[in-house]
């Protein structure tokens, strides 16, 4: 019986862990959405206080991303992108 409870167990650890990895590998990483901003920011002509804008938005993200913080670092992400129209 206790090693029927402990296999049990030992799968639903392993079945938890599959679907928590799943999870995060369908969002984009906030390194990928990160690289993409900067060369949307590379390219992007704007005046010197959108760019101030930009560039406190990334200051922001990068310090999300960094916490492990993808969904409030990506809103800065995007919130930056709208500034430059992507």
């Amino acid at each position: 019986m206790k090693k029927i409870i402990a296999a049990t167990i030992l799968a639903a650890t392993a079945s938890l862990g599959f679907v928590a990895s799943q999870a995060h590998a369908a969002a984009a990483p906030c390194e990928q959405m990160l690289k993409d901003m900067r060369a949307a920011k590379a390219a992007a002509k704007l005046s010197d206080a959108d760019m101030a804008k930009v560039k406190d938005l990334e200051a922001k993200a990068i310090e999300r991303c960094n916490a492990d913080d993808d969904t409030r670092s990506d809103k800065f992400l995007a919130d930056a992108m709208k500034i430059m129209g992507k």
